[in-house]
């Protein structure tokens, strides 16, 4: 048997000087071998006490003590709103207390209880159960083994092994709460969970502790650091909102979202998802957090999204977008950009405006780079317009290669081969067989690739090419560095905790962006011109020209300037 709460108002209980009237009963008499002090009542019986009606089939009435004994089809009516049915009620009209027993149902609006033993408290306005009871509104079923209701503020209260399905049965439950205690209004519909809960909707379980369910909307608003997980996907924040009719969450303070799956997490003070398409954002302090290969990738930005493709397919996979002021950190890889884009299907990572690259001691940067992985290593890396490569020696001196073009090789996460192709210049300093530096090579060419083997130089190839070599003391100052040098590690970051400063470029070292022309476009009046017409008259059609006789092609060497034989 269930431990009653005490639920009751503290301080004295006032009695009630109101009689209670009994007002019909077929047959009345007075039976000493039947009960001493009680008259007998007999079919349709029927009182009255404060405005509320009760019926039953028989009675024991107790004039003396204001109360009775109702028994059979018992009805006690309180206005238009409130009714108690039972088959046996213990009234006290002194304190004002009705005990209903056996197939007990209270009706108060749209809520209904049943139960088989329960209480209703006419001075605090009060109905509680102890001995287990079910509760049906608004298509909610409620069950527990000790609860209480208000009429006057439509407020329930639920203990021990309570349990909220919507819809409720017979119909098929969509959402299921199992909590130990509960609060319920019946005039919103929205449950209070005020105690470890359990929320299961599909394939989506919450755990809270604190927060609303609003069974008509749908929505879950969850307090506390509440827990929502969906199929590996786990979703925790100080407030988390969950809308069960288009399954999305929000939330708020100290968010991490993890997603065990795809071995990835995000996390910040705002976070958004959606269980259908598998839709994530994270924003303010965003940081995603990528476990999915050997060493973890860190990767900060102003704001954080990620795309999932092909949801319920095999073919699923996620694109995600990172931009403004994106920062990331690996072991063995640090990057800055304006934004990023990583789509998982080609492993591929492409950095926008301004991108730096670092491994150990060297630079990449250009207008685009593009990292492609195979696996948990990096597989190349390629760098478009007004690609740079440097790589420091010491403080003044650093190995340097501009072009248009860059890609870099790699085998096994070692770097092999780097190529550089159109307008290549080299600053490059060679080490005699004492592990000595004496000279600095220069040259330009269109076509470079150096051979690398256990992260040394092995050797360079490159087509016809001018250049000089400079004795390490007779290098001229204005010689020691190409065009658009510079060395970002001031903005590199140092670790994953360094991810939130944002560092910008000093003024005046950040790439002007090239301008690709493109071809013009011919215009129809240009060609109207061409041929002596009016560009504002239409164009009359032509019957086509037949060639009279065969055109032979040019020969591809000598199509300008044949040479005649």
């Amino acid at each position: 048997m269930a431990v009653t709460p005490d639920r009751k108002p503290a301080g004295k209980r006032t009695q009630s000087d109101s009689k209670v009237h009994l007002l019909h009963a077929d047959h009345l008499y007075f039976d000493e071998h039947i009960h001493r002090t009680a008259q007998i009542l007999v079919g349709d019986v029927r009182f009255r006490h404060e405005g509320v009606l009760m019926y039953c089939d028989s009675a024991l009435y107790y004039e003396d003590s204001n109360s009775f004994d109702a028994f059979g089809h018992v009805r006690m009516n309180q206005g238009d709103t409130l009714h108690l049915n039972s088959e046996v009620l213990y009234y006290n009209g002194l304190d004002r207390l009705a005990r209903a027993r056996y197939d007990v149902v209270l009706k108060h609006g749209t809520m209904t209880i049943y139960t088989d033993s329960l209480d209703y408290d006419r001075l605090y306005e009060l109905g509680y159960f102890f001995e287990g009871g079910k509760v049906l509104d608004h298509n909610n079923q409620l069950t527990s083994d000790w609860g209480e209701y208000s009429p006057p503020t439509h407020e329930a209260v639920f203990n021990y092994n309570v349990r909220l399905v919507n819809p409720a049965p017979p119909a098929k439950p969509e959402t299921i709460l199992i909590s130990d205690t509960l609060h319920y209004n019946t005039e919103t519909a929205i449950a209070h969970i005020v105690g470890p809960s359990n929320i299961e909707n599909g394939e989506n379980h919450i755990y809270s502790e604190l927060g609303y369910y609003d069974t008509q909307a749908q929505h879950t608003h969850l307090l506390d650091r509440s827990i929502l997980t969906n199929n590996g996907k786990r979703l925790v924040g100080d407030s988390v909102v969950w809308n069960d009719d288009v399954a999305t969450a929000e939330a708020f303070g100290n968010v991490v979202y993890t997603d065990v799956v795809n071995k990835n997490m995000f996390t910040g003070e705002y976070c958004y998802y959606e269980d259908s398409t598998g839709y994530v954002m994270a924003t303010d302090s965003a940081l995603v957090i990528d476990y999915s290969q050997q060493d973890t990738m860190y990767a900060h930005a102003d704001t954080i999204k990620a795309f999932t493709y092909n949801i319920d397919t095999d073919s699923t996979y996620r694109v995600v977008h990172a931009y403004y002021h994106m920062r990331a950190f690996r072991r063995d890889l640090q990057a800055v950009c304006d934004s990023l884009v990583y789509d998982t299907r080609d492993s591929v990572l492409f950095m926008y405006r301004d991108p730096i690259i670092w491994q150990q001691g060297q630079q990449q940067l250009g207008e685009e780079i593009r990292i492609f992985f195979n696996g948990e290593n990096i597989d190349s890396i390629q760098v478009l317009r007004q690609a740079m490569s440097v790589e420091k020696i010491d403080d003044i001196h650093y190995n340097q290669v501009t072009g248009h073009e860059m890609h870099s090789y790699f085998k096994d996460g070692e770097l092999y081969l780097s190529t550089s192709e159109g307008n290549v210049f080299v600053n490059y300093y060679p080490f005699d067989e004492d592990s000595i530096m004496v000279e600095m090579n220069h040259t330009e060419t269109s076509l470079l690739k150096m051979f690398v083997n256990k992260n040394q130089v092995d050797h360079i190839w490159m087509p016809a090419a001018t250049g000089i070599m400079y004795p390490i003391a007779l290098i001229p100052s204005d010689a020691l560095y190409l065009q658009n040098f510079a060395w970002f590690d001031y903005i590199r970051p140092l670790d994953q905790y360094d991810l939130f400063e944002w560092r910008p470029k000093r003024a005046g070292t950040e790439l002007k962006e090239s301008v690709r022309h493109s071809a013009p476009r011919q215009k129809l009046s240009d060609i109207k011109k061409k041929r002596g017409l009016n560009p504002a008259e239409p164009v009359e059609a032509t019957e086509p020209v037949e060639a009279t006789e065969p055109v032979e092609p040019a020969d591809s060497i000598n199509s300008i300037n044949p040479v005649e034989e």
